[in-house]
């Protein structure tokens, strides 16, 4: 009978920082002001310590770290509602940026409620979080005061103290509103976002402001989450009242999306029928038939540039704008077009 022949495994040990500075010809203390980029380290030494690490193979121990400086390279990620396509675009846009700088995103779905995104905050902080970037407004703004983590507020407004990073949706109201009246509406239902979101209110705002100078266009209001399931259901109510409506502006895409399947549950044509203008540029609306017309918002622009802000805090550098307000944009595509009176 053969013998069994043995397999041996060799496992590798990890280097340590004390495997590093030996090899750098440095003090332990001086890897450690290295790596934490605190106190000064003479750029020979810089050198002899990345040569070093690489020929080590080195990797810090981010537990160990973290338990000595009370800080990670993670960065929460706090967004109310997951499904939302305008959500996932957004996060894909943050957690680029942050790998890119060397941080890691954690995204919290805080789902619309209030216990949910302080049950995220509380292990965000216990596990030292570099730092917040908050797309919910549920919690009042005190919240975050006494938490002593850099914090930026996007797609939302905190308070006058945590940087902001948003587009101009007063502007935007006004781009829906003044397409729709130059296109010759006259009959036009709003599906706006919930009553207590800045973004919605903002929005309503500048639509308004457009429709309060022509008198001649009529219009109706209904309030429905951002969200597509709501907002069918919503319309579809709407339409079960009247459905001599030629437009309609809802202040987000995922509503869009429903009131286009409203639409479809009667046999209303788009844009025949009704036209339909939406609002964010989510990529997905390039896939409806007929795609849709939108208000667009840069959503990567403002996910890259919240990071930047957070990255910035979160290294101790001053920040000179507290809000930043990227312009919105219409986009004309096939869910639209000339009213009868155009």
């Amino acid at each position: 009978m053969k013998p069994v022949p043995q397999i041996r495994f060799e496992v590798m040990a990890l280097a340590t920082i004390r495997d590093v500075a030996k090899e750098a010809g440095v003090s332990v203390a001086t890897v450690s002001r290295h790596l934490n980029s605190k106190g000064y380290v003479s750029e020979e030494a810089k050198q002899a310590i990345e040569k070093a690490i690489a020929t080590l193979q080195y990797a810090p121990n981010q537990l160990a770290r973290s338990l000595s400086t009370k800080q990670t390279n993670m960065i929460g990620l706090l967004v109310p509602d997951i499904t939302n396509p305008f959500f996932p675009e957004l996060a894909s846009a943050v957690e680029r940026t942050a790998y890119e700088h060397g941080y890691t995103v954690m995204l919290c779905n805080a789902g619309e409620t209030i216990d949910k995104e302080k049950h995220y905050i509380r292990t965000l902080q216990q596990n030292y979080a570099a730092g917040f970037i908050v797309t919910t407004n549920h919690i009042e703004a005190n919240f975050y005061k006494p938490l002593d983590v850099p914090i930026v507020a996007l797609d939302r407004h905190l308070s006058e103290t945590i940087p902001t990073v948003t587009s101009d949706n007063v502007l935007g109201g006004k781009l829906a509103a003044q397409f729709l009246v130059e296109q010759g509406f006259k009959r036009i239902l709003c599906v706006r976002g919930p009553l207590d979101i800045d973004v919605a209110n903002d929005r309503m705002k500048g639509f308004e402001s457009i429709m309060q100078k022509h008198t001649s266009v009529q219009y109706d209001t209904i309030v429905s989450p951002f969200d597509f399931a709501a907002a069918k259901e919503m319309t579809e109510r709407q339409f079960a009242q009247r459905r001599d409506y030629d437009a309609v502006f809802a202040s987000s895409d995922a509503s869009a999306m429903g009131v286009m399947k409203a639409a479809e549950s009667y046999g209303i044509n788009i844009p025949a029928d009704i036209s339909v203008v939406g609002y964010d540029g989510i990529n997905i609306t390039t896939l409806l038939s007929p795609e849709l017309t939108t208000i667009a918002q840069p959503i990567t622009k403002m996910g890259e540039r919240a990071t930047q802000l957070l990255i910035a805090l979160i290294k101790g550098e001053k920040v000179e704008e507290q809000v930043v307000a990227f312009a919105p944009e219409l986009v004309i595509r096939k869910s639209t077009k000339k009213g009868t009176e155009a």
